[in-house]
């Protein structure tokens, strides 16, 4: 796990730019594999997973941009 706490505020943007459009891209990837006649459900479920790490990570760089928002 990266510790954000010593970033810039426009470091943080960069990542949080990125994470985003690798979240995006896993999305796609996954949509296209799902829509294939005999899908591979295990390659499927380990690029869902990588996925959802990276929006637990999309948080943790948002609640470093937004700590107000994190009750």
């Amino acid at each position: 796990m990266i510790d954000y706490s010593n970033f810039a505020e426009d470091a943080l943007l960069a990542r949080l730019t990125d994470l985003r459009q690798d979240h995006a891209d896993y999305d796609a990837v996954i949509s296209a594999l799902t829509a294939t006649p005999l899908p591979e459900m295990m390659l499927i479920g380990r690029l869902k997973r990588k996925k959802l790490a990276l929006k637990d990570e999309i948080g943790r760089v948002e609640g470093f941009l937004n700590p107000d928002l994190i009750a």
